[in-house]
């Protein structure tokens, strides 16, 4: 049986980071929403998004039986139970939301000919991109009980100081130095490889997954995701800095999401609380309009391959587009265009053959390719946001 995770009507609502990827492959938590699910079936998934995106992101065969599942569902043992029992003659929904439904092979959805089961249990179903750091505390917990479970951490080093031990894993072949671990308000997970330096201070739920870097002296507060490879110093709160991201330095990052590859400058700051303790509205791609998030902590959302140079400034509910460059003094606009160049003086459209060219330098440092499916995808991405640059 095949098991694919499909975008539905509210993919807009996680732009821009899902310019370049399905919902599924969305990081909160520890991992990725695809991993959950191959972790909880014992099995690979395939993905049903955009064209321009299935070359990369593989869709199912259509000769075998088929059970499709939200993705914006994040799943847990309940849910797979749900889904696994669902009769071809059934769609699992939730007052607002299709779930899951199976098909036979070759068969053509027909909800009106189905019978339709009401889903009740409480899952997290992310709705907003907001939602990825707004969760994350929770998604880290559900995430460490599954990983966790049945498994033995490796031994803490007696030099770091250590709050609630049992709720610290760390992987094999991570380096701990003499770091603060305060497990008191979530769980602390170290992954593989990962390496947390001196004089590092750390309050859970945290994530440092695999191959990842707190660099000395950051201070990382609850509700944080950061890696697969990326290196992170300064200070960090309730933020996703997903896969190849680092900020290096110095400075904060708060409420925030950023996407992969991005860089962060030295001494860069993002402001996740107005001044007058307003509401923050953030960009709205699908009303191409901004909208009230409804929350009064929100920074930055960045799409991937974006860079923002030393001393870059963001304001409350800023969305910065997929390879874009951010330079200069002041604050840019709380919203700039994909393949945007510039700052608070103005930006221009980011010449499409150089971003590739810094995009390729960049995966290369990692000793990665910028595959030809990859950068057809970035130019696809570079047609679709043309409408929002006005050079």
């Amino acid at each position: 049986m095949n098991i694919v995770l499909f975008d539905d009507q509210l993919r807009g609502q996680f732009l821009p980071l899902t310019y370049t990827r399905p919902i599924a492959d969305l990081r909160i938590g520890i991992t990725k929403i695809d991993k959950k699910y191959e972790h909880l079936f014992n099995a690979s998934v395939f993905y049903q998004t955009e064209d321009y995106l299935q070359e990369k992101f593989k869709t199912a065969p259509s000769d075998q039986e088929t059970l499709y599942i939200n993705s914006r569902f994040l799943p847990d043992q309940r849910l797979v139970d749900c889904v696994k029992s669902l009769s071809f003659d059934e769609v699992l929904k939730t007052e607002t939301s299709l779930v899951a439904y199976r098909l036979k092979a070759d068969e053509a959805l027909d909800i009106s000919s189905k019978k339709v089961t009401t889903y009740t249990h409480e899952n997290i179903e992310i709705k907003h991109v907001w939602d990825l750091f707004s969760y994350n505390h929770r998604a880290i917990q559900d995430d460490f009980n599954r990983i966790t479970s049945g498994r033995e951490s490796e031994e803490i080093p007696r030099h770091v100081y250590v709050v609630n031990p049992s709720q610290i894993f760390i992987e094999k072949g991570a380096t701990v130095h003499n770091a603060s671990l305060n497990a008191s308000e979530g769980p602390i997970y170290i992954g593989k490889n990962a390496e947390v330096m001196e004089n590092t201070a750390v309050r859970g739920p945290f994530a440092l997954c695999e191959s990842s870097v707190l660099k000395m002296g950051a201070k990382i507060y609850t509700g944080t995701t950061i890696g697969p490879h990326s290196k992170v110093g300064g200070e960090v709160s309730n933020s996703v800095i997903t896969g190849y991201s680092n900020k290096g330095h110095d400075g904060f990052l708060g409420n925030s999401v950023l996407g992969e590859w991005c860089n962060i400058g030295a001494d860069s700051n993002t402001s996740n609380l107005k001044n007058n303790y307003a509401g923050v509205k953030l960009w709205d791609y699908s009303k191409e309009r901004f909208t009230d998030t409804g929350l009064q902590f929100c920074g930055l959302i960045m799409g991937d391959h974006s860079k923002s140079a030393i001393n870059a400034m963001f304001n409350t509910g800023t969305i910065i587009g997929v390879s874009t460059n951010i330079f200069g003094s002041g604050f840019p606009r709380n919203f700039v265009p994909s393949f945007s160049w510039g700052g608070s003086q103005g930006v221009k459209t980011y010449n499409f053959k150089k971003a590739m060219e810094v995009a390729a330098i960049v995966m290369k440092r990692r000793q990665l390719d910028l595959t030809e499916t990859e950068r057809d995808i970035l130019e696809k991405v570079y047609e679709l946001t043309q409408a929002y640059r006005r050079d």
